[in-house]
């Protein structure tokens, strides 16, 4: 609009200069050429001035998106980030409860045990007179009861063959283990270290273990104990409990013990069950 106005000025001026016109009639109109001119120059710098500034827009604008972008990726990242935190915690959560439901069943299985043990210690203590005691040691080592008999109770020198008086304690013996039918029962032969000189036992090994084995078989046959729970075994000179340097220690070497244990089946399907992140 300006530019219209300054060249319509402009042809004005040409006209009139043209034609015969009065000085004062001039000026007038040079001073509006000089006011159109400024006014055009004043528009071409406003133009400038705006088109930097529209570039300047164009270059914020972009910046602009660009944030845009890397904030919107970053929360993105982060919500995602947020869902598989939130799945790794659930399933961390599942495990500590399988783990401690696992753990749960191994300490009530083991306090169960433990209180069985006690209780059949104590019946069998109680069994007993204070004669018998003497020779019988009842204890419990790491959930297992132990009942270890005195080898010249059991006993002659040198023979497997049990005694009578020792056929009444292991009558008692034999009543208190027929009420825990859910334990085993391992029978071990011990000796001191002086060999053995009999013509149909050719070592200590022997010994023990003919002794274990006459144990578990008046268990069966004169008190009615299942076999499959029984076990025999001997281990010869090698399990010492005492010196053999001494009589009184090769005395308490010479034993048969008769070893309670809970049948392992329970604790075994426990391990089974187990959970794979134990």
């Amino acid at each position: 609009m300006k530019s219209r106005i300054i060249i319509g000025a402009a042809a004005a001026l040409t006209l009139t200069l043209g034609s015969c016109v009065s000085n004062k009639k001039y000026n007038q109109m040079a001073d509006q050429y000089r006011t159109a001119n400024e006014g055009l120059i004043e528009c071409n710098a406003n133009t400038k001035s705006m088109e930097v500034m529209l570039k300047d827009l164009k270059a914020l604008n972009a910046d602009l998106k660009e944030a845009y972008g890397a904030i919107k990726s970053s929360l993105d990242q982060a919500m995602a980030n947020n869902h598989q935190g939130s799945v790794n915690i659930a399933k961390l959560v599942d495990e500590i409860n399988a783990s401690n439901k696992y753990i749960k069943q191994l300490v009530e299985a083991k306090s169960k045990s433990d209180s069985l043990n006690m209780v059949l210690t104590n019946n069998l203590t109680r069994s007993l007179n204070t004669d018998e005691l003497r020779d019988v040691d009842v204890k419990v080592l790491k959930g297992v009861v132990y009942i270890s008999l005195a080898d010249n109770m059991l006993y002659k020198s040198g023979s497997y063959d049990i005694s009578p008086a020792a056929m009444d304690i292991l009558g008692k013996i034999a009543k208190i283990i027929k009420d825990y039918k859910d334990y085993d029962v391992l029978v071990e032969g011990n000796t001191d270290n002086v060999p053995i000189s009999r013509t149909n036992i050719r070592n200590n090994w022997d010994l023990s273990a003919l002794r274990a084995s006459s144990v578990v078989q008046a268990l069966q046959n004169d008190f009615g104990i299942d076999p499959s729970r029984l076990t025999a075994g001997g281990r010869g000179e090698y399990n010492p409990i005492a010196t053999n340097s001494t009589s009184s220690g090769r005395a308490e070497n010479r034993r048969t013990e008769i070893i309670i244990t809970p049948k392992l089946d329970q604790f075994l399907d426990l391990i089974d069950k187990a959970p794979d992140t134990l």
